[in-house]
């Protein structure tokens, strides 16, 4: 009766949408990536539903157990949140974090190690991120490599190989030479959103500054103030954009790689266009500028799958 007595609406905010949709367009993107398009069994569109459930779970466990962890510092930074509103209730909520680790540990246990381990270590991360006595959130450099590593490295690598062992088992077809990613297309592409989930660490703590501080939580933006870490945050991201660009064009001659570094180079003037007008010390200009980060996720994965579409 506590999780039926849950809106929905309050539900779908407690769920954190943006990081809903970022992991759905990763889970697709590395389907893709790992050659999925040349896959038509229903076999494998089981396997990517379960692998989309698993990561969805998972993201929910992440973010509600935040919730749960700061609902104090989230009145203050985040009033509108379903459980520092009121809107759901600690029981429901530890309810709703509870079902959800357990379904993403339980479901991918069914579909071989690595997306067992992918979950299991996304798992680990975001619980000791918010849970004492750890608490990584603390500290802003394992705070931010946290975030970072889940999104960069641990998420594109283990799904990767996820993909890839379902598509090459005993029972599956086997895939062509070229369906698929090289695996240091693979690292370069961990590497990159390693850098981008660092910026987006960095960007997520602006606008939490007044009830980091009340609460003693010692981040970037407490510590040097908003616009030194947007500053920071800018370079670092036009950095992780330029290394991928650099390494295409070592290829500069095919079609596709043309268009990759072209929409590359779009995005990250997009990026500085939008970036021009944020007021770092101004909470909603910098929330606005910090979904547009997130917008800019989702495009990559779609910028990149499209690429091997048509490649």
């Amino acid at each position: 009766m506590l999780l039926i007595s849950v809106p929905l609406t309050s539900f779908i905010r407690f769920t954190r949408p943006h990081t809903i949709i970022a992991t759905t367009i990763q889970v697709l993107g590395l389907f893709i990536l790992s050659g999925g398009v040349e896959q038509t069994s229903a076999e494998f569109s089981i396997a990517l539903l379960i692998a989309v459930i698993s990561c969805l779970a998972v993201n929910i466990y992440i973010v509600g157990l935040n919730q749960l962890a700061d609902i104090e510092i989230d009145r203050i930074n985040k009033p509108n949140l379903p459980l520092a509103s009121g809107a759901i209730t600690i029981n429901q909520g530890r309810w709703i974090v509870a079902l959800s680790g357990l379904i993403a540990l339980l479901v991918s246990a069914t579909q071989g190690p690595y997306l067992f381990i992918t979950i299991i270590i996304a798992f680990i991360i975001g619980t000791i991120y918010s849970v004492p006595p750890f608490h990584l959130k603390r500290f802003p450099i394992a705070a931010a490599l946290c975030i970072a590593f889940v999104r960069g490295f641990v998420s594109n690598i283990g799904l990767y190989r996820h993909f890839w062992q379902v598509f090459n088992s005993d029972t599956a077809l086997s895939l062509p030479r070229d369906a698929a990613l090289p695996w240091l297309s693979i690292l370069t592409l961990s590497f990159f959103f390693f850098g981008f989930g660092l910026v987006i660490a960095l960007y997520k703590d602006i606008p939490d500054i007044a009830g980091d501080q009340q609460f003693g939580i010692r981040t970037f933006t407490v510590r040097v103030g908003p616009e030194r870490v947007f500053e920071v945050g800018r370079w670092l991201l036009t950095l992780f954009y330029i290394v991928p660009v650099t390494l295409v064009l070592n290829d500069f001659g095919r079609p596709a790689n043309i268009t990759l570094i072209a929409a590359h180079l779009v995005a990250l003037l997009f990026f500085w266009r939008k970036s021009f007008a944020v007021q770092p010390a101004d909470g909603a200009s910098m929330t606005r500028f910090y979904l547009i980060l997130w917008g800019l996720f989702y495009v990559e994965y779609i910028i990149l799958s499209l690429r091997q579409i048509v490649s």
